[in-house]
């Protein structure tokens, strides 16, 4: 057996053909070059290793079974000017990931929501992550049939496993009391345990009319964006760049300014501490230097 056939049979016992293409030419430039054995050695790792992960990483791509392929380089930030790039770039390091963290995407149709969504996906599918893409209609469908069959909770375990999901349209169809529970359902079984990405074309203001229930929307809205990045996409993209802020488009509150005090009284006491739920301000509040709340009811907290 010649060494060309040994290596060949080598490589085949091992399963890396990518390896196996890259000797040839690798060694020829290690001989060029004067390389050491061991840095032969790591080129030669290193191909193989690159092509499985990215071979790993289009199967995860194709198991998500996003609608389109879409990346962060694509997107157009000259025609979308509301968003940030560097917030969008921080947002594909996926650092939101390691914190079990949430990603909402807020505005109006045809703002980018869904291909942020995408793009994020994919980079975190190209780094390793499982990631699972379906619209809110399709989520409530798919955890319908599991509440049907009697396995709803074995089905939401199953899906804890999955670092990151994305629902997508939230508030193109309104929801019956059953899908408003299930969506609530989804939420509450992923917070602080897994990630999750959220696109609506509708203010978290009227996220009690999509659901039927105020509350029910409150508790959900509490839980998705305690730890979460907001983004508020615009849809009057004009030069002027007039229309609804960031944070009216996300369905924020500023917290009112204080009255004036009376002249001679005592010194107001600073604000309260913030709860531990609400240690962490989404990139929108750090952005622009507001205090914002959720449009919340004292009712959720009963949820």
């Amino acid at each position: 057996m010649t060494k060309a056939a040994e290596l060949a049979h080598l490589f085949r016992a091992l399963k890396a053909p990518a390896a196996a293409r890259a000797v040839p030419v690798l060694a020829e430039r290690a001989r060029e070059e004067e390389w050491s054995h061991e840095r032969f050695l790591e080129a030669v790792l290193s191909t193989e290793v690159a092509s499985r992960e990215s071979h790993g990483g289009e199967s995860r791509i194709k198991a998500a079974r996003f609608p389109a392929r879409k990346t962060l380089e694509e997107f157009d930030f000259t025609f979308q000017r509301s968003v940030k790039k560097p917030v969008v770039e921080h947002l594909g390091q996926l650092d939101f990931l390691h914190g079990k963290e949430n990603v909402v995407l807020l505005g109006p149709p045809g703002t980018g929501k869904t291909h942020l969504a995408i793009a994020i996906g994919i980079r975190a599918c190209l780094a390793g992550r499982r990631v699972a893409f379906a619209t809110a209609t399709e989520w409530v469908a798919r955890l319908g049939e599991a509440k049907r069959s009697g396995d709803l909770e074995a089905e939401l375990r199953r899906l804890s496993f999955v670092p990151l999901i994305v629902v997508d349209e939230v508030g193109y169809i309104p929801f019956d009391p059953e899908a408003a529970n299930l969506m609530f359902s989804l939420v509450s079984a992923r917070y602080e345990r897994a990630s999750l990405i959220v696109t609506s074309n509708k203010p978290f203001s009227a996220w009690g009319e999509i659901f039927g229930d105020e509350v029910v929307a409150a508790a959900m809205i509490d839980r998705l964006v305690h730890h979460a990045e907001i983004l508020g996409l615009k849809g009057d993209l004009s030069p002027q760049g007039q229309g609804p802020g960031l944070a009216t488009t996300a369905g924020l509150t500023a917290l009112p300014p204080a009255p004036p005090r009376p002249p001679g009284s005592a010194p107001r006491a600073g604000p309260p501490p913030l709860p531990a739920r609400s240690a962490r301000g989404s990139v929108l509040n750090r952005q622009k230097g507001v205090r914002f709340q959720p449009a919340l009811t004292s009712e959720s907290q009963n949820i």
